[in-house]
Formats: structure tokens, sequence, C-alpha cells
């Protein structure tokens, strides 16, 4: 009904704020009809929808007198109430999940943090002659944006997965749309300057997604430092959306690369990075800025500041 895991979230909270749980008064975790349950589980939806599920992981929620975190971000190291704090989130998976009340339809894999779907995966394989293309289709033709769990910033973004390439989508238009609607971008680490991924001698292509994205240090960076909601105006008619945005592999791969060797060897080095047209230079761009003028060496910023020369007015927004 409200698209969250609640055996997950109520754990969550009972153990990280067990006083602020306890005056909810929603007594045993299994009583699903209470009253007091509802109210907040309304409450948490609510707010979902209109802040979206990246900003209610960052700042929480109010309900009533009470508030909640629900979810601790990456600690400094020497804060040591802050590290136990983030090891109490909880990361889960569940398989063939039921997303309608109004059928047995369910998808092969969604990611939840604390009780909060994040992720929903379609999985196919060679074996039974489907591809990434085929999932793609699926989420075109199945994932009605209707359904509570597809709703536009329920989810942070959608992975279409084969054994080869991986493809992702944060905003599901349902098939009344174009084909444009659902906008998949490739999620690939590129092979030979090109599309794709290299072979990989021990497994799948497509390992690299559950061994170096989907592992919670990875997920906690990506939702802090990352994705994010942002208000997109059209020019020619003046009206304003929201558009959801997630980092493609290469974005996170070079801003990442370039921290790590700043972290190294300090100021003072010059990098090349090159772009093909429309592959998110400015995203990078700003991603990196942000993230270098928090940088510190031996208890010592990095930089004084960061100035970006550029000829985008893009990314002045």
């Amino acid at each position: 009904e409200f698209a969250v895991d609640t055996e997950q979230l109520f754990y969550f909270l009972s153990t990280t704020q067990p006083a602020t749980f306890a005056k909810l008064g929603i007594g045993e975790l299994k009583d699903k009809q209470s009253m007091a349950r509802q109210k907040f589980l309304a409450r948490l939806q609510g707010e979902i929808t209109r802040r979206g599920v990246i900003d209610v992981l960052r700042h929480g929620i109010k309900h009533g007198a009470l508030s909640f975190d629900l979810f601790y971000g990456k600690p400094s190291a020497e804060n040591a109430k802050a590290v136990e704090r983030h090891a109490k989130n909880r990361f889960s998976i569940t398989r063939q999940l039921h997303f309608s009340k109004a059928n047995k339809r369910s998808l092969d894999l969604c990611a939840f943090i604390n009780g909060l779907p994040v992720i929903t995966f379609e999985l196919k394989n060679s074996l039974t002659k489907q591809t990434v293309e085929d999932a793609v289709e699926q989420y075109k033709r199945d994932r009605d944006p209707r359904e509570t769990l597809f709703q536009f910033g329920r989810c942070v973004v959608h992975f279409a997965v084969d054994d080869h390439e991986v493809a992702m989508c944060t905003a599901l238009k349902g098939k009344g749309g174009t084909a444009k609607d659902s906008w998949f971008l490739p999620f690939n680490q590129g092979w030979n300057d090109g599309a794709g991924n290299p072979p990989n001698p021990n497994g799948l292509k497509t390992d690299y997604l559950w061994k170096h994205i989907l592992t919670p240090e990875r997920l906690t960076e990506i939702l802090e430092n990352y994705a994010h909601v942002v208000e997109v105006e059209n020019q020619k008619t003046g009206k304003k959306k929201q558009v959801q945005i997630f980092p493609r592999y290469h974005q996170l791969d070079v801003v990442r690369k370039l921290l790590a060797d700043v972290q190294e060897n300090g100021a003072g080095k010059r990098y090349l990075i090159q772009h093909s047209a429309g592959s998110g230079k400015s995203n990078s761009i700003a991603w990196l800025a942000h993230q270098l003028i928090s940088l510190t060496k031996d208890g010592k910023s990095v930089f004084d500041s960061i100035i970006v020369i550029t000829d985008r007015r893009i990314l002045d927004k």
C-alpha cells in the first residue's frame, strides 16, 4: 500500500531512535492495522511524494512534534558516534517484489535503504535469449508509473541489466508516451574507446554494477554527492518541470579518479578529460567542484577556492 518495507523501516527506527520511536505508539511491529502505524506511513508516503526519496533520506521527516532521521550519511572517521550510527543503516534486496495491489505483477529485484525503495532492476540473460533491450521494453510497457513504486521521485533509478550491458532511467512514463519519454541511458564502462563493457575474465561483463556501485559505501556516496532533483524551465513555453538526476558510470568514474589522485598527490597537477557530446560534462564539472572544495589532506583543506572557467551558461545554475 505504501511501497515501503515496513519490517526494515521500523527495525531501523526502533534501534537508532528508540525514544522517539516509542512516542509513536505503534506498539508491536507486526500490528499492521494500528491507527498510529497507518498515520505514520501515510505521512512518510506524503513526504516522499512531495519531496522525493533522495531529500527524505538526506533530511528525514517530521511527524507531528516528532522528527525522524531515515538515513545516516558518511561519517568522518574521528566522529565515533557518527560512525556507529552510519553502521546501523540497513541496505537490503528483495527478489520478485510484488508492487501492485490490483494484480500479481512483480519485478526482478528492488534495493531498499532502511525500508525505503531506492533502485529497481529488471534482469535478462543470454541463456533465455533476452537482452537489456527486452528489460527496457518491459519497463516501458509493463511498469505503470501510476503504481506507487514507479511514481516520479519514489525510486532514485531503474536499472535494465543483462550479462553484457546495463541501462538506466530515472523517470518512467508508461506505455502511453513516446519511446523517448522513458529515457534510458547506458550505464556501461565503455570498451576500446566505444560503447559496451570490456571482457571480464572473472565473470559477467556487468558484475561491476554490484561490485563497485551497489555497495553500501558507494550508494551512500551517490546519494550524498550526486543524485538529486532539479527544476528545468522550457525556454519556449516557460513551463517548469522536475528532473531526477543519477550519475552515469563514466561521470562517477572521472570524478572519483580525480578526487582520489588529488587526495594522494595534493594540489598542483593538471588533468585532461575528454568527453563526447551529450555525455554530461556540466554535471561532471559541478559534482567535481563541490567535492574538491571539501577535500582535506592531513586535516587541512587541499584548496582555498575552486574557479570554473567556462562558456556554458548552464553551469551557473
